[in-house]
């Protein structure tokens, strides 16, 4: 179907009152730690993340930090995020990108953001939205997975579903839409088994009203 600016805007008002106080769920205390996180976040849990930067940040939290450490030593933390070896691998170098070519500060700009190593779209809009409070729209699995399932759009394509949802939703409310359409994937239209009996949108839902897609 195709949605007018009414109803996405109702769309968003309904499932706001599911999940009343939309927001990232990694747990940090600086741009940088935000980053890392969001990195480390990639076919993992936040709840895991959380727990592995609980211990990592205690003992580093800085770019320089990161940019000292082998990478032998950071696999070993990381470890159970998954991935650790290529995780490892990012984080060290785009610390030494932050250090060396922005004086220790994770750059605001966006296109500065993708310059940097093992930062792609997804993890650059996060920081944008959340860190220095800009208007993305980032694409992970569960926005991937609600945008095809209630009828935005048909594709497998993060950049694709990006673009949809920037031209559907309203400029304003589009770090708002992003945490809620999470907050949605992860606790009530799951992968496996949504529930769509606690579902508010249920109405403009095409999962629902077309047994699938």
């Amino acid at each position: 179907m195709e949605f007018t600016k009414e109803q996405i805007g109702d769309l968003l008002d309904r499932l706001l009152e599911v999940h009343p106080e939309p927001k990232c769920e990694l747990n940090y205390s600086s741009t940088f730690e935000l980053l890392v996180a969001v990195i480390l976040s990639a076919q993992c849990t936040d709840k895991r993340v959380n727990e592995v930067t609980k211990v990592l940040f205690e003992k580093y939290n800085k770019p320089d930090d990161f940019a000292a450490l082998r990478q032998e030593e950071l696999e070993k933390l990381i470890y159970s995020c998954g991935f650790y070896r290529s995780k490892a691998a990012h984080i060290i170098s785009c610390s030494r990108d932050i250090t060396e070519r922005f004086g220790g500060k994770v750059p605001e700009d966006f296109d500065s953001l993708l310059s940097l190593a093992g930062v792609g779209r997804k993890t650059a809009n996060v920081v944008a939205g959340v860190a220095f409070g800009k208007q993305t729209m980032a694409v992970d699995t569960h926005v991937l997975r609600l945008a095809n399932r209630i009828g935005f759009i048909h594709s497998k394509s993060p950049l694709e579903v990006e673009k949809r949802l920037v031209k559907l939703i309203p400029t304003e409310r589009l770090t708002q839409a992003h945490h809620l359409l999470i907050l949605h994937g992860r606790y009530i239209c799951t992968a496996r088994r949504p529930d769509c009996a606690a579902c508010p949108i249920t109405n403009y839902c095409k999962f629902f009203n077309e047994g699938g897609i």
